[in-house]
């Protein structure tokens, strides 16, 4: 075999070692993190998904009260006029916000490049969901008849895009931060 031939097996198979590794610590981290939200003990101590769900809906309200919309809040409910909506896990944006703050922590960067992302992509993924939530409640008091279908189909699957969406902008941030020439291949 010739040296170009061994260093192109060399690059592949470290680019190989490097995707399994990167996919067994995001496994790993999303299933410590899932295991801490889901633990009663650790829920008795400090409730994150509860209030996370407080505060979303506290900030959903006063937003639904921005466009003429009357709401009141209990917890994780809002009561609008014709509907009522439970602001959950899954629903409130904390899914999201692991799924790509796991994937930032996971994927080889700089610290400084890690906690920029994070507190960028944390707020990004936030106001696309209040968006989102937002637009199920206006959909739940004006079109019941779409609301279901908006919920299920459309608004579910919008968070986990966002923050795939908003890793990729992450990469491409980061990438184009790497200011290290690139070496010659002979």
């Amino acid at each position: 075999m010739t040296d170009r031939n061994e260093e192109s097996v060399k690059k592949d198979t470290s680019g190989s070692v490097s995707i399994i590794r990167f996919i067994i610590t995001y496994v790993v981290l999303m299933g410590v993190f899932f295991l801490l939200l889901g633990l009663a003990p650790v829920r008795n101590i400090i409730d994150v998904n509860g209030a996370y769900s407080n505060v979303i809906v506290i900030i959903t309200a006063e937003i639904l009260g921005w466009f003429g919309i009357t709401s009141t809040y209990y917890g994780s409910l809002i009561n609008l006029p014709s509907i009522s909506l439970d602001v959950e896990f899954g629903c409130n944006g904390l899914e999201a916000v692991m799924i790509y703050c796991v994937a930032v922590l996971t994927f080889p960067a700089s610290w400084k490049n890690r906690l920029l992302g994070i507190v960028l992509g944390f707020l990004v993924i936030q106001v696309l969901n209040l968006i989102r939530i937002v637009a199920l409640a206006y959909a739940g008091v004006y079109h019941k008849d779409l609301f279901e279908l908006v919920h299920l189909y459309v608004a579910q699957g919008v968070m986990i895009a966002v923050a795939l969406g908003t890793f990729v902008l992450y990469l491409s941030y980061i990438s184009h931060g790497d200011t290290k020439p690139k070496e010659a291949s002979a």
